[in-house]
C-alpha cells in the first residue's frame, strides 16, 4: 500500500465499515443470546414466537446473516474486496431467515410496525448498504 493510496481513501470508509461492524456485532450477539433458554421466556411474545418456532434451516441462515457480515465487514476493514462475496452470503442468510419471519408475522400474532421493520425491513436494507458500499469503494480501489 503506498502513502498516495492510503490519502486517498476518505474517513468515511472508515465509519461505515466499523459502524456496519458494530451492527453485524451486535446481530451475532442477538443470535447467540437467543440460545439462552431463560433470556428467550423474558421476551415480548412476539419475539418469542419467531425464536421458538424457527426451523433449522431459519437458524441457519440467521447465523450466516450476522456472523457473515460481521466478516464481511472485517473484510472491509482489512481492505479485501472478497467482502463483497461475503455480504452477498450474508443477504441470502437474511432472506433465508426473512422467509420464516414473514411467515410469524402474518399469523395470528399482532406485531407492531416498529417490530416489522426493525426485525423485517431493517436487517435488509442495512445488507443491501453494506454490499453496495463495498461495490461502490472496490470500483474506487479503495479495497483489493
Amino acid at each position: 500500500m503506498t502513502n498516495e493510496l492510503s490519502k486517498r481513501i476518505h474517513w468515511s470508509f472508515w465509519v461505515i465499515s466499523i459502524a456496519g461492524l458494530l451492527w453485524n456485532i451486535g446481530g451475532c450477539i442477538n443470535y447467540l443470546m437467543q440460545t439462552n433458554l431463560e433470556f428467550v421466556s423474558t421476551l415480548p411474545e412476539t419475539h418469542r414466537a419467531i425464536i421458538e418456532g424457527r426451523p433449522v434451516w431459519a437458524t441457519g441462515g440467521f447465523a450466516l446473516g450476522v456472523f457473515g457480515g460481521a466478516l464481511g465487514c472485517l473484510l472491509l476493514l482489512f481492505r479485501k474486496s472478497v467482502a463483497t462475496y461475503v455480504f452477498i452470503a450474508s443477504l441470502l442468510g437474511i432472506f433465508i431467515t426473512m422467509v420464516h419471519t414473514i411467515h410469524v408475522a402474518s399469523s395470528i400474532i399482532r406485531f407492531s410496525f416498529a417490530e416489522i421493520f426493525v426485525m423485517i425491513l431493517l436487517p435488509v436494507i442495512v445488507a443491501l448498504a453494506l454490499l453496495w458500499y463495498a461495490n461502490v469503494v472496490k470500483h474506487k480501489q479503495w479495497i483489493d
